[in-house]
């Protein structure tokens, strides 16, 4: 997967294909599943972000290093995590004999990280805070 690059916003995305079960059991064929607005899938690749000025970029000074004119804000998104989008928003292509879907980040909805980052989880608990009083 290392040819396809994305660029900007863009998030490359391995959709769910196929039919569906739900939880009473009744299987819903393939053509139920594109009629909903939104679809799952599993993020293949992400774009370097959003494109941001650099307020450090200036042209009038050519002794100082060469600086980006432009920076990424990062995506949220990240390689592996399940990920749910408006279908309207995406772009189907065939890249190496699989269907993949290019999708804007701005059209995904919510994200499920299996191993979720969590700012909480390193600050401890409070009882630890009150022992080290």
């Amino acid at each position: 997967m290392g040819d396809l690059i994305m660029v900007g916003d863009r998030v490359l995305i391995a959709p769910d294909e196929g039919e569906r079960k739900t939880d009473s059991g009744l299987v819903l064929p393939a053509s139920v599943a594109e009629k909903e607005r939104v679809r799952g899938g599993r993020v293949v690749s992400i774009g370097p972000g959003y494109v941001t000025p650099n307020p450090e970029f200036s042209e009038g000074e050519p002794w100082s290093q060469n600086r980006e004119a432009v920076r990424y804000l990062p995506l949220q998104a990240r390689p592996g995590d399940y990920a749910f989008f408006l279908r309207k928003e995406s772009i189907e292509i065939q890249f190496e004999g699989s269907a993949f879907l290019i999708v804007p980040h701005s059209a995904i909805l919510a994200l499920h990280r299996h191993d979720a980052d969590h700012i909480l989880d390193n600050l401890g608990s409070l009882d630890d805070l009150e022992n080290e009083e």
